[in-house]
């Protein structure tokens, strides 16, 4: 059952975040993989609520490197989710929102993936390159772009 909203010892809570766009899209493709957790999304976009209903959803302000203030603020956001729900596992698709979700639930001690947007075929994205040192797991989804014992293609989302 997706939508547990009270705790249960036995269910894995996991808190799933992309930014808008493709990144969500590819993160709403995996929500098979949560069905039997207690999943938290966090996106951009409030309107993306009722995609994931009934499942507990926080938005925060879209943002990236050129949008510094929208960046500060959505990152005091992200936090504050993360240190609420207290998740065990944190999986995202991107982009700077994915990024400082995973950076923020190590102080929890959650396990993390970071799955790194199909859209970059030639290299990582920047968030990408930033994650791979601290997402417990990191996949791409290009097999040209895989590393051995640091990044890991295990195919596409799409």
């Amino acid at each position: 059952m997706n939508d547990l909203r009270v705790s249960s010892p036995n269910v894995k809570k996991v808190l799933a975040v992309a930014s808008g766009g493709g990144h969500w899209v590819q993160l709403l493709r995996l929500r098979e993989a949560f069905v039997d957790t207690q999943c938290t999304y966090l996106s951009v976009d409030p309107e993306y609520e009722s995609a994931v209903s009934p499942c507990v959803f926080y938005a925060v302000p879209e943002a990236n490197r050129e949008t510094k203030f929208n960046l500060i603020i959505a990152a005091l956001k992200i936090l504050f989710v993360v240190l609420k729900i207290r998740p065990d596992v944190v999986i995202t698709t991107g982009a700077a929102h994915g990024y400082l979700a995973i950076r923020f639930a190590k102080i929890v001690g959650a396990k993390t993936m970071f799955i790194d947007s199909i859209a970059n075929a030639e290299k990582l994205s920047l968030s990408g390159e930033l994650a791979v040192s601290h997402a417990d797991v990191m996949l791409t989804q290009w097999q040209a772009l895989s590393v051995e014992d640091s990044i890991e293609y295990r195919g596409s989302v799409l």
